[in-house]
């Protein structure tokens, strides 16, 4: 999908400012509403624009702790890794999985309520992953940055 000019405004203002009418979001690129949706509704259904979502702060839901786990597994393949997968997917504490290259295996991002809590997950973790695994822990004791917002650039010339 060629993404012009003035995609990309839309998608650097929708990504700080989701909730933003299209009213609003078309004065702000130079357009018309009517033109302005169409691009918006281009950008979704090409799966540009993935989603919309209200970023929560996680100390009002009782889960301050953050939690990085490296998971290094004694054997790897593709059906040790489709399993891995099936059982982090669905658990809800991990925020983040990432399969990596390097010296580990995965990287996974968790918010919890509190240490004991985080013994559990990783007790679950080390449980239900089909090979024997090691892990390394960090645990945050202040988040500097944290955004979700990608750089666009809004001056890149038109297709």
């Amino acid at each position: 999908m060629d993404i012009d000019r003035i995609d990309r405004k839309i998608l650097d203002i929708l990504q700080r400012e989701g909730r933003l009418s299209i009213t609003e979001l078309a004065e702000r690129v130079g357009l018309s509403t009517s033109p302005c949706s169409e691009r918006v509704r281009r950008l979704e259904r090409a799966g540009v624009i993935r989603g919309y979502s209200a970023n929560v702060d996680p100390a009002a839901l009782g889960r301050p702790l953050l939690v990085f786990v490296q998971l290094t597994l004694s054997s790897n393949s593709g059906e040790v890794f489709e399993q891995v997968r099936r059982e982090l997917l669905h658990e809800p504490r991990v925020l983040e999985c990432h399969l990596v290259s390097g010296a580990f295996d995965y990287l996974i991002k968790a918010r919890l309520s509190a240490m004991s809590e985080y013994r559990d997950l990783l007790a679950q973790i080390l449980r239900t992953v089909p090979v024997p695994a090691q892990s390394n822990s960090y645990v945050v004791m202040e988040e500097i940055k944290e955004s979700l917002v990608l750089p666009v650039d809004v001056a890149a010339p038109a297709r």
